[in-house]
């Protein structure tokens, strides 16, 4: 009887261990997808930048071409 109270309690203490370990993941998984929404907020501004830059870039390529035409 002994044995299986004995059994019974690390089975306890496994499954204890399991659902801890869940929890763990499961903050690590939120934590994990607020990273990847932070990240592609700080992409998509970057983007945005990069794309403001172009534009600032063919503005003065333009103005030089047409001051060298003149």
């Amino acid at each position: 009887m002994n044995d299986t109270a004995s059994k019974i309690n690390r089975l306890e203490d496994q499954v204890n261990q399991l659902l801890e370990l869940c929890k763990r993941l499961g903050d690590d998984n939120q934590d994990l997808r607020g990273q990847i929404k932070q990240l592609n907020s700080e992409r998509a501004k970057l983007m945005e930048h990069k794309e403001q830059a172009r534009s600032h870039v063919e503005a003065m390529i333009t103005r030089l071409r047409s001051m060298e035409a003149a």
